[in-house]
Parts: structure tokens; sequence; C-alpha cells
């Protein structure tokens, strides 16, 4: 059996700037200051990372951005919702991501999940703005779940574990994305991580940062099955 776990932003969609700009109205309203260096990136990381990173970066202290977190996540996700009813700047697949989905989703020995930075309802809302059913995706860890990346991977074998009663580990854990910490989180539990460079970061930054594969997109489904699925 094989957990295969897609990043969402960069890797099976662009969002064209929806989160960031739903994030800094956020910040902006409940904490009432700039939103951080325009040079700051949001790929790779946490919703809730974003915040704090943003914060302290801005003198804010923890105890500060604890108090008014819950808070700025709702806010965030309101204002996700309305940024993504934007078609003339909203998100949009990648080609090649439909048919991927399909192709993997047909193998019996193939479970689709998610690991994201995303909080589980702002995953959701992208995902269903690109037309893509959120529920196909069997297992899941959010940044709703941590605020560590790092934590993700472990808590994505564990409810696969728990909720489809089989035990995935080594290379059986397959882990997709566009960043180098998607890569590098893939690793961190001994996955098989495969980088797809249609986000910001090219195939030799991917390479560099321990991908066993990287794909250009996924144009090309029966070789990024093959990849993917490779023993």
């Amino acid at each position: 059996m094989k957990l295969v776990l897609f990043d969402i932003d960069g890797t099976l969609l662009w969002s064209d700037g929806s989160g960031r700009r739903a994030m800094e109205g956020a910040l902006l309203e409940i904490f009432g200051d700039v939103t951080g260096p325009p040079e700051y990136r949001y790929d790779g990381k946490t919703d809730q990372q974003i915040v704090r990173e943003v914060m302290r970066h801005n003198g804010r202290d923890d105890a500060h951005i604890d108090e008014r977190m819950e808070k700025l996540l709702l806010r965030y996700l309101a204002g996700l919702e309305h940024e993504l009813l934007d078609r003339s700047r909203g998100p949009h697949l990648f080609p090649g991501v439909p048919e991927l989905l399909d192709a993997l989703e047909a193998r019996a020995n193939v479970t689709l999940g998610l690991l994201t930075g995303n909080l589980r309802e702002g995953a959701a809302l992208k995902l269903r703005a690109v037309g893509i059913d959120f529920e196909r995706f069997k297992i899941g860890a959010f940044g709703s779940d941590h605020e560590a990346r790092s934590d993700l991977p472990a808590l994505a074998q564990r409810r696969a574990r728990e909720e489809l009663r089989f035990d995935v580990i080594g290379d059986s854990v397959v882990v997709i994305g566009d960043t180098p910490a998607d890569v590098q989180c893939g690793r961190s539990i001994g996955a098989r991580a495969i980088g797809v460079a249609t986000g910001r970061f090219s195939t030799a930054e991917l390479m560099r940062a321990g991908a066993a594969a990287v794909l250009e997109d996924f144009k090309d489904t029966e070789a990024s099955v093959r990849s993917i699925l490779v023993s």
C-alpha cells in the first residue's frame, strides 16, 4: 500500500496570491500594524508559523500573538473565501493534476492524502475553488494540527494507521511538494520525497534539498505515476 501525500499551493494549484492577501488583511485587522517585509516568503510554511514569524518581526511577543491567534485565523479564513471568489485573479489547477489524481485513485494500492501548511478549512476552500473534491484525500495533516511543519509527516502516518488500519513506513509513504521544506518533511520520516518545479523553486534547488526525484510538472501522467510509485 502507498500513501501519497500532496502539498497544495505551488504543487496542485496556484492561488495567485489569494492566501497572502487574505493573511495580510487579517493581520492588519487583528494586530493593526504592518504585515511584515515584502520579501517574506510564505511557501513551505504553516499558516500559524507565518503569523508568528511576521508578528515577531514586528516586535510582538509570543503571549501577545497566542492571545490573538484563533481570532486571526478565523478572520483569515473569511478573507480567503472572499479572495477565492475573484475569478479575475483567482486560483487555477496546474496542467495534468486532474489526470494524475484520477490515475492514482484508480489504483487499489494507493491512498491519496494531503500534507500542507494550510489550515484544514483553508485547504478545503482552495481545492473546492478549482473543482477538486476535498473528500477524495482520505488522510491529511494540516497547519491547523501543528504550527511546526516538521511535525506533520508523522501525524499523517499515525492517522493512516488509525483510520485506514495499515501501517505505512519508509518509501510506502510518498510526499510530493514544490519547496525544499516539502522535501525535507518527507525525508524526516524516511518517505520517498518528490519535488515538482511548478512553484518558485527550480529542479536543481529541489534536488539539492534531497528529493528522490523531481518533475518539471504533471503534464505527462504516465511518467508522473511511474516516478511516484517506483519501488
